[in-house]
């Protein structure tokens, strides 16, 4: 009877036919026989004692045909060519099939189950392979949300392009102004104006150099990008402290000559920019002086280099040119008191080809590539021109809907309990505690000077997506703690009891005596829809302590002063103390402090919460 190739009684039954396999072709790599018989088996042991593997001799014995005229190698030879690739393989074998049979199962935290149920449907996966439908319909939702990021990210770029196409519309080119000389007044549909003081604006294309803009004394104003991201403050809080003087902006890739000393030079992230600020009536009354000065020492033109700013030295030095000193040309002026505008950002279609003609206006790296990714993933890309086919159209207005819904939850319904300036109360202000970037609180004010917050390291994304629905222009001067400069907002969209204004309903607020500014205090009512001035018969839709344009509000024996809204004047009320609403229509309404004073920063004076009279 032939002896066993294998004795090993512990070995699982299935090892056998494996080791003989791979035993069998290292014979044939060896040219042995495995036919010739002996009694007497060659045994091959790891440690004394061990019997894992017993090998027959005839299996290690040459042919006899292919011994002729050869000498016969001894059998320990081939023993020794035999069992270390033998004994590694059979290792090696044994390794694997350890391995299979004690392998782990997969853990439930990186598994993906077969059917994934989630609030957008079932998913079904095979071995986590998605089916098709599963595929298409995932696929469908990443585009979804790659559209409505493009929404709640970028619309403020949107909003800044609606401004600049609403000033072409009635006929403004780059570098020409906009006045109201008559104050804003509610046919202009503007991101929450106020209707107290002076506006000016305009837009320009850096595409073609510097510009200068000279901005007039006694002015509040900011430059902004593109993208609606600061730039620089004019006026009191910028660098001319409210003395005027020349801002010289310049484009993102301009490596020309710049000048010495004369002007205030910043640089600018995109070649189209929009400035924009406020004047004050002087003893709150009478706009006409003001205007005459803004007319007379606001300027905007192109850059010439070599000009003033530039010394002689430079020129004979060859790093500069030398220009003539010329007086710039005159700057062309638009009224805009009465006109019918439209710069609010569309939430249809529109929004899309217009976000598109940002990016193609701009250069590739103006925006972060985070934020310009998901506009790249709907097909919103620098040179390439957008054409969505109808699926993603679709899906891309779908999220358009969303996104604004959203948008116009989260300004008229904040959530967020530490956007409150006061306990309990209607009344917010999220600046205080995301700053102007909407990252890092604003920073305090002590006696001992400016004591900043260390930086969050985070943006708060609802905070900037409320500010930006509702809100033309942002900068550091809206949201500091400096008593006496700039100007601070408070916010109502809801009454004493948390429910949204009814234009239909009366409603009254209370200031207490000593109202915290040292210039001016005014109410503004919007309508819900517009986020703009309420448009009615009124047609400045305001309450305050200036009597232009309408009456200034009285205040009570007791120094207190209440303002009344409602759709008709309610008996007894004074003219200035009542602000108009429309039966229609819901609305909100911003407390405006110019030049707050200490008691609004440490919340000892507080006005009333709006309260429905009934």
């Amino acid at each position: 009877m032939r002896s066993s190739l294998y004795a090993a009684s512990d070995v699982d039954p299935a090892i056998p036919s494996l080791i003989n396999g791979r035993f069998r072709s290292i014979f044939k790599c060896q040219n042995f026989s495995k036919s010739r018989d002996t009694s007497q088996p060659v045994s091959r042991s790891g440690d004394s004692g061990s019997d894992f593997v017993s090998v027959r001799v005839d299996a290690l014995l040459p042919r006899s045909d292919e011994t002729k005229g050869r000498t016969m190698r001894p059998i320990h030879g081939y023993l020794s060519t035999l069992i270390p690739p033998f004994a590694a393989g059979t290792f090696l074998a044994m390794q694997t099939i350890a391995a299979l049979a004690e392998a782990p199962p997969i853990p439930e935290s990186i598994a993906t189950p077969d059917v994934v149920d989630t609030n957008i449907g079932k998913f079904e996966f095979k071995d986590g392979v998605p089916s098709k439908s599963t595929a298409d319909r995932l696929y469908d939702n990443l585009d979804f949300t790659y559209a409505y990021r493009a929404f709640m990210d970028n619309m403020r770029g949107v909003s800044i392009h609606a401004l600049r196409n609403a000033m072409q519309d009635i006929g403004m080119k780059e570098n020409e102004v906009l006045v109201f000389s008559e104050l804003m007044d509610a046919k202009s549909l503007f991101l929450t104006a106020n209707a107290d003081t002076i506006y000016v604006m305009g837009y320009l294309d850096l595409s073609k150099g510097p510009v200068v803009l000279e901005a007039p004394p006694k002015f509040l104003g900011v430059v902004q990008d593109a993208w609606f991201r600061w730039v620089v403050d004019l006026g009191g809080p910028g660098p001319d402290r409210g003395e005027g003087g020349k801002y010289l902006i310049v484009p993102p890739d301009y490596d020309g000559p710049l000048p010495e000393g004369g002007y205030y030079v910043t640089r600018a992230r995109t070649n189209t920019i929009l400035w924009f600020g406020r004047s004050f009536l002087e003893n709150h009354d009478d706009p006409k002086p003001v205007v005459e000065t803004i007319r007379k020492f606001t300027k905007v033109y192109p850059f010439e280099p070599g000009g003033v700013g530039t010394p002689i030295a430079e020129f004979l030095a060859g790093k500069a040119k030398l220009g003539k000193i010329e007086p710039p040309p005159p700057t062309v002026f638009h009224e805009g008191s009465g006109k019918v505008m439209n710069t609010i950002p569309p939430n249809d279609w529109n929004y899309f080809e217009m976000l598109n003609e940002v990016v193609q206006r701009e250069p590739a790296t103006s925006l972060d590539p985070e934020l310009m990714g998901p506009l790249a993933a709907i097909g919103i890309v620098k040179g390439k021109p957008f054409a969505p086919d109808e699926r993603m159209k679709k899906i891309m207005s779908d999220a358009l809907a969303v996104g604004n819904a959203t948008s116009r939850s989260l300004f008229m319904s904040p959530r967020d309990p530490s956007w409150f300036y006061y306990p309990n109360s209607s009344w917010f202000n999220f600046l205080f505690l995301t700053g102007y970037e909407f990252e890092t609180p604003i920073p305090e004010i002590t006696a001992e000077g400016v004591k900043p917050f260390p930086a969050t390291g985070y943006r708060t994304m609802d905070a900037r997506t409320n500010f930006f629905y509702g809100v033309t222009g942002i900068t550091p001067a809206m949201a500091m703690r400096l008593p006496g400069i700039g100007s601070q907002y408070l916010l109502a969209m809801t009454d004493a009891d948390k429910n949204h204004f009814d234009g239909a309903k009366t409603y009254k607020v209370t200031l207490p005596k000593g109202i915290p500014e040292a210039n001016f205090w005014s109410f503004t009512v919007y309508d819900n829809l517009t986020r703009s001035m309420l448009d009615t018969p009124q047609r400045y839709p305001r309450s305050g302590s200036q009597n232009y344009p309408s009456p200034a509000a009285e205040a009570a024996a007791d120094g207190s002063t209440t303002v009344w809204f409602a759709p008709e004047q309610p008996q007894g009320v004074p003219r200035g103390n009542w602000i108009q609403t429309d039966p229609k229509k819901g609305w909100f309404t911003i407390l405006r402090l110019y030049s707050p004073t200490e008691p609004f920063f440490d919340k000892s004076w507080r006005p009333s919460e709006i309260g429905l009279v009934k």
